[in-house]
């Protein structure tokens, strides 16, 4: 697709366009980024067919559709769903409440493989995981979909976060349990505590299973760093946090497993492992989503139908934001490129720094 002959019809995006233009086009941000308008992507356009196979793909989900885009700003592949969808960078699924036996699909729309266990699905990267009905058991299971391991439990589940090689769980009982990848066994078991009413509202695990990460209670909420030592979980950071939401929250170790970063009402927490220093930057809404690149951290928060994006520099110097309207939203980091889906368009952002 020519996505120049297309910008007539990027009008239901052309705010993030203006947004970005008038933030960051007339002058380079603290002397060093400057944000570039490149391509709008219209989603009702038909997916190109004659993109190679070795071209890279990136995976969207916006309102009842999903899919995958190239860097240049052309449709690789688009489903619709009438009912629940999962997608990721390797696979998608469309199922509905009864899911049961439910086939997944690879990035060309080629059969992938049957979830095994009736459930509703989840990908994260490679990772295939099924959420069993009732809320307090889930699977992993392997590229086939055939189930790994399960664990069976009965105090739901309220967070969750995976990487690599560790899954991170926690539950409504305040506890968080972290499962190895390979055989479901349970590394990590603790309770953060510190509240009356000690539910886990957010969790993240570092890549190499050392730190977990969370947020969790009522009156008295707070945010807790527990590291491994000996087998045992010790905590060695907590903050009480000045809020009280019920909402679940989101908690993220950076890529190098420097930093976590966590979310509350109207403020991001930085915690930097290396230094011990724990930032605080104003934001607005809930953070629902959090892309890297090489040089910056880009947290997408919601409130209502207000969506904003914060551009956070990794010596956790806010860089910048900008907000749009929309019913459904994402951010993608690819190099140099920000992306943003905005209800039925996708806009390309050249980052660079001089």
């Amino acid at each position: 697709m020519n996505v120049k002959k297309r910008l007539p019809a990027f009008l239901t995006g052309a705010g993030i366009f203006i947004a970005v233009y008038i933030l960051f086009a007339a002058k380079p941000l603290s002397g060093e980024y400057q944000f570039t308008p490149e391509w709008i992507l219209n989603l009702s356009s038909p997916a190109d067919e004659s993109i190679p196979a070795d071209t890279e793909r990136m995976h969207f989900k916006l309102g009842q559709s999903l899919g995958y885009f190239t860097r240049d700003g052309r449709i690789a592949l688009i489903r619709s769903f009438p009912a629940k969808a999962a997608v990721s960078n390797r696979y998608f699924a469309v199922y509905n409440t009864g899911a049961e036996n439910t086939a997944f699909f690879d990035i060309f729309g080629n059969p992938a493989g049957t979830i095994s266990s009736s459930g509703y699905p989840f990908f994260d990267d490679g990772r295939i995981f099924v959420f069993i009905p009732g809320g307090s058991s889930f699977a992993k299971c392997g590229d086939s979909g055939a189930v790994e391991w399960l664990y069976e439990g009965t105090v739901p589940i309220t967070a969750f976060s995976s990487n690599d090689s560790y899954t991170a769980c926690g539950f409504a009982d305040g506890t968080v349990k972290v499962f190895d990848n390979l055989s479901g066994s349970v590394t990590i078991d603790f309770a953060p505590g510190g509240s009356d009413y000690p539910v886990i509202l957010g969790v993240s695990i570092s890549g190499d299973g050392m730190y977990v990460a969370s947020v969790s209670g009522h009156e008295k909420q707070r945010f807790v760093l527990a590291k491994k030592e000996e087998g045992q979980p010790k905590i060695i950071f907590h903050d009480f946090l000045d809020t009280d939401t019920a909402e679940r929250t989101l908690v993220y170790f950076t890529e190098d497993g420097s930093r976590v970063i966590y979310n509350y009402r109207n403020e991001a927490g930085i915690y930097n492992l290396r230094t011990s220093e724990n930032t605080k930057i104003p934001v607005s809404g809930r953070i629902i989503s959090i892309q890297e690149n090489d040089d910056l951290v880009f947290m997408l928060g919601k409130r209502g139908r207000t969506y904003s994006v914060f551009m956070i520099e990794k010596s956790n110097v806010p860089e910048g934001s900008f907000s749009f309207e929309a019913d459904t939203a994402f951010i993608r980091t690819d190099g140099d490129r920000l992306y943003v889906g905005k209800d039925n368009t996708i806009s390309s952002i050249k980052i660079t720094r001089e």
